[in-house]
């Protein structure tokens, strides 16, 4: 059952949350991102989570370009809240978890807070259609989609499990291959707040196409 099967509206989630700041990291409803914790603010903000019963962080990209304060940068107006859903201690004082995305967010404030990890209140109700599994993919062009990434394998000399691929739905298939991308945050931020899964899955191909092209122009050498 899909993580959001618990979670069936905006008024089923906390209003404040704590919230993640990463740079590059795109959570998407209902994507798995395995995250390597060992910052003792982040670690206090897991054991918090658990604490609290809910679980729930919220994932979102600091934006440095517009920010002065390289301690605590201004954060996009957009994130994604996900559940823990696995967890692991490392042995070495870390947290090895996975965090399954449930909806996005937008900011409403900051919270002044005593904790060391940042909290923000927040609005899910913008992005409501979150809550239902697969809703818009049919509307995914998944021709174009597959032979963006066909062209990007053949571009990087890589290989990828076509069954799987195959077998997957468009809200899977075009979600895993956005949070995978790698793309920067004004790249990953677009693919976020994209209205729906068509658009996010054109911004995917449109942003994929200009980068090979320019590789191609410029005789760069593939991922390594």
């Amino acid at each position: 059952m899909p993580i959001n099967g618990e979670y069936r509206g905006p008024g089923e989630l906390p209003q404040v949350i704590p919230v993640f700041p990463l740079p590059g990291a795109l959570l998407l409803p209902r994507g798995q991102m395995p995250l390597n914790i060992f910052e003792p603010r982040y670690l206090a903000m897991v054991d918090d989570s658990f604490r609290d019963g809910h679980r729930l962080i919220g994932m979102i990209q600091p934006d440095v370009t517009h920010s002065p304060d390289e301690e605590k940068p201004a954060l996009f107006r957009v994130g994604c809240v996900g559940r823990i859903t696995q967890l692991a201690e490392s042995g070495d004082g870390r947290y090895i978890l996975e965090l399954t995305g449930i909806a996005r967010f937008k900011v409403l404030e900051e919270m002044s807070v005593l904790t060391a990890y940042r909290q923000c209140k927040v609005d899910y109700f913008p992005y409501i259609d979150d809550f239902t599994a697969r809703k818009g993919e049919d509307a995914v062009n998944r021709e174009a989609l597959l032979e963006m990434l066909t062209d990007f394998l053949k571009a990087n000399n890589l290989k990828v499990d076509w069954e799987g691929i195959e077998n997957a739905p468009n809200e899977a298939l075009v979600n895993a291959l956005a949070m995978m991308s790698p793309y920067g945050p004004p790249e990953k931020q677009a693919m976020l707040e994209a209205p729906d899964l068509k658009t996010r899955a054109e911004i995917l191909i449109a942003v994929t196409e200009m980068d090979l092209a320019k590789k191609r122009t410029s005789g760069d050498p593939p991922l390594q």
